[in-house]
């Protein structure tokens, strides 16, 4: 079914969603795609099925469906997708956050509760997401760490300093912070952005004061991205995927100038490809990083590694 046949006066939320699902060949995209037309939850949405919608919510539904059909991805097509807590504005300027990164993120917890345990309680405790790009990382470290040292959150002493090259991934950083702000202030008020490549970004005094550095870097090699699906490869950037030919270009700087940055002690946590965790796993312990090991994802692939320096 074409998007022409999505009714443009339906009888109802349960037409309309019918219509839709036809239209994309899935139920769960309709789903998404007619919350955001009305304005509400999915939750919302199928708990008032006999209601009936407005005829702007109808064509405003064919659009987003026209554009899902050109192979727009629906993240990008909705505008905002859900990342652990947050809602975070997504759109061709950041790539689309992912399960595997939410993963990165859980891991990265752990490793600050970790070092949160290392230092006084009313020392400063850095953390560093580098090539931030929508802030799902950072921002999510921001607001989660409430939960897990709150003492040390309601102290001011966690910094989360959020660094990227790309200006356009930095303006949607920054509307992500600002969105978030009214609902978490103390969170938001942790967070410090900072425009810049990789370690370039953080000012010099940070030099052996860091905690935890963590980052979803670019890991695609170039003969990869030729073969990724066309909804990846023509709408999401490729400067946030692709490092080099061999994807393991960031992967390796990162690892050779966190030695500079980290405290005595601290941690290193990035995300990879599986088939990249055995040679990255190496590549650290031959720098000196103590143990280091790669974690799984939730569907038990080899995803982030995890390398802590020695304490002294």
């Amino acid at each position: 079914m074409s998007p022409a046949t999505v009714p443009v006066a339906p009888r109802s939320v349960r037409d309309l969603l019918a219509s839709t699902s036809a239209a994309l060949g899935s139920a769960s995209q309709a789903r998404w795609i007619v919350a955001h037309a009305t304005g509400t939850s999915t939750g919302d949405l199928m708990a008032r099925p006999d209601d009936v919608p407005d005829p702007q919510v109808s064509a405003a539904v064919k659009e987003l469906v026209e554009r899902c059909l050109a192979g727009e991805p629906l993240q990008y097509v909705l505008g905002t997708w859900a990342f652990r807590t947050l809602e975070l504005r997504v759109d061709p300027r950041v790539l689309i956050p992912r399960p595997e990164t939410e993963q990165v993120v859980a891991v990265a917890l752990d490793e600050l509760c970790v070092q949160s345990r290392r230092v006084a309680r009313d020392a400063r405790l850095v953390a560093v997401d580098l090539g931030a790009g929508s802030g799902a990382i950072a921002l999510s470290l921001a607001v989660e760490c409430e939960e897990l040292e709150p003492e040390r959150a309601r102290s001011g002493s966690i910094e989360v300093w959020a660094t990227d090259v790309s200006p356009g991934a930095l303006a949607v950083l920054d509307e992500n912070l600002a969105a978030m702000a009214p609902r978490s202030p103390e969170a938001a008020a942790r967070v410090r952005v900072a425009p810049g490549s990789w370690f370039d970004a953080l000012p010099s005094t940070l030099a052996g004061a860091v905690a935890l550095i963590v980052s979803n870097p670019p890991y695609v090699s170039e003969a990869e991205w030729e073969a990724l699906e066309p909804v990846v490869r023509d709408h999401e950037p490729m400067i946030a995927l692709v490092p080099g030919p061999t994807g393991l270009e960031a992967i390796e700087g990162l690892l050779h100038d966190a030695l500079r940055w980290l405290t005595p002690g601290g941690s290193l946590v990035i995300e990879l490809a599986p088939g990249q965790a055995d040679e990255v796993r190496k590549k650290a312990a031959q720098l000196g990083y103590e143990k280091p090991e790669v974690r799984n994802d939730l569907a038990c692939r080899p995803r982030v590694l995890v390398a802590r320096l020695p304490a002294s």
